[in-house]
């Protein structure tokens, strides 16, 4: 099995509640692709709480897949590809991990 974890720092906007309103969507489309991609064997998105230390990654993405392959297959699919795009465009940075479990 294979664990990918993603986490992501989102960009600052003008408006406060934008941040957390990218959060709520990076969640939402991420844990809707569990029904379209039957290689996840399960996938968890959290949001950093608002009482946590300033500093702290804001969107947290855990995905367990059979192995590589499929940890692969999961990445090109088109409809992750897609949310993707969305993330892209409201993230600062990313950082990943696959652990071998």
């Amino acid at each position: 099995m294979i664990k990918h974890v993603v986490m992501w720092k989102l960009k600052e906007f003008d408006e406060s509640s934008k941040k957390l309103e990218n959060a709520l969507q990076i969640k939402t489309r991420l844990e809707i692709l569990k029904n379209d991609i039957p290689e996840i064997q399960s996938i968890e998105v959290g949001i950093n709480s608002k009482a946590a230390p300033i500093g702290n990654y804001d969107v947290v993405l855990t995905v367990i897949c059979k192995d590589f392959k499929e940890l692969k297959t999961y990445a090109q699919n088109p409809l992750h590809l897609k949310v993707g795009e969305f993330i892209k465009s409201v993230v600062e940075t990313r950082v990943a991990v696959d652990c071998e479990i």
